[in-house]
């Protein structure tokens, strides 16, 4: 039996913290975010990670993990969140996971690890150096020979997985494209009941993001990224790249105004709640809770709950 587990989706500010608390409530169950700047520690208010009290008692795990120095992929995450998860199920209770980042849950709930290759090694490193010297498009002939699918596949200008594709061949005689394959053919590890959380009306959207951005400036925004800085999180660390920070760092270091930086960051962040859209939308097995005007979390709870119990889960 695949173990069964809810998956609470959406774009950004659509409520989904609140509806994984309700349903952990109601199903006994345990929160697991997956997201990808939820992970570091010290970075609350821009990321909306969720506070105790919002919580609830009930218990959140995969947040505040990893210092802001790091760099997570999504093997590094479910290598550390599957353990987590599979020591809920072996308690009885019932992982809910909570979160937009899709790359990061589809390979969690997929669960059979990614092609091997240790990025950093000295296959790494020599693809690296010879990629300064010479240009992608070598490399990239390279990897016609061996994986023609893959080349084709790939864009000229992401050397990052041209590079890995040829890091996977050459440390393991495996292409890529013959390892998703063969890892496609695998059931997945864990069976997921989705609820998917979003507007009727994308204005509305709009608007909890533009009001979402408004409170994470009055809750500090500005001072958490300061206090980052004085900490000494260097301006290359990858969580300078979240949406708020890459502004609000713009604007600590004079290079834009506070209004500037809060502009630029409701852009980013609709921009980025419509990536979210587009890659849920591919999903046919999400049941869509649609709020009108404002949330109805009651009601939209016992939407989620009819559909959940229908499936089985109690």
């Amino acid at each position: 039996m695949i173990p069964q587990i809810i998956c609470v989706v959406g774009p950004t500010a659509t409520g989904k913290t609140k509806m994984g608390v309700a349903l952990a409530r109601r199903f006994g169950g345990e929160v697991v975010s997956v997201d990808s700047m939820q992970i570091y520690r010290g970075m609350t208010v821009g990321t909306a990670a969720p506070t105790e009290e919002e919580m609830q008692g009930i218990p959140h795990h995969m947040i505040a993990v990893a210092d802001p120095t790091e760099q997570w992929s999504a093997a590094e995450y479910v290598q550390r969140a599957t353990p987590v998860v599979d020591d809920i199920l072996a308690r009885g209770r019932l992982p809910v996971i909570v979160g937009g980042t899709g790359l990061w849950m589809d390979a969690l709930l997929r669960g059979h690890g990614f092609a091997k290759g240790s990025a950093g090694g000295a296959v790494r490193r020599e693809l690296e150096t010879r990629f300064e010297q010479e240009g992608i498009e070598p490399l990239l002939a390279e990897l016609r020979q061996v994986d023609p699918e893959a080349a084709e596949r790939l864009h000229p200008a992401d050397e990052k997985r041209i590079l890995r594709a040829l890091e996977v061949w050459y440390e393991t005689g495996e292409t890529i494209t013959q390892h998703d394959h063969r890892t496609r053919q695998q059931p997945p590890r864990y069976q997921a009941a989705y609820i998917g959380l979003s507007f009727q009306d994308r204005a509305q959207l709009r608007r909890r993001i533009d009001l979402r951005v408004d409170e994470m400036v009055r809750q500090g925004l500005l001072e958490e990224v300061q206090a980052l800085l004085a900490a000494g999180l260097p301006p290359t660390a990858t969580a300078w790249q979240a949406i708020g920070y890459k502004q609000f760092l713009a604007a600590a270091d004079g290079r834009c105004t506070v209004a500037e930086a809060i502009e630029e960051v409701k852009l980013r962040s609709r921009q980025y709640a419509k990536r979210q859209l587009t890659w849920l939308r591919r999903n046919p097995d999400i049941h869509w809770i649609l709020w009108g005007e404002e949330p109805n979390f009651p009601q939209g709870l016992q939407n989620a709950t009819e559909y959940l119990t229908a499936l089985g889960l109690r």
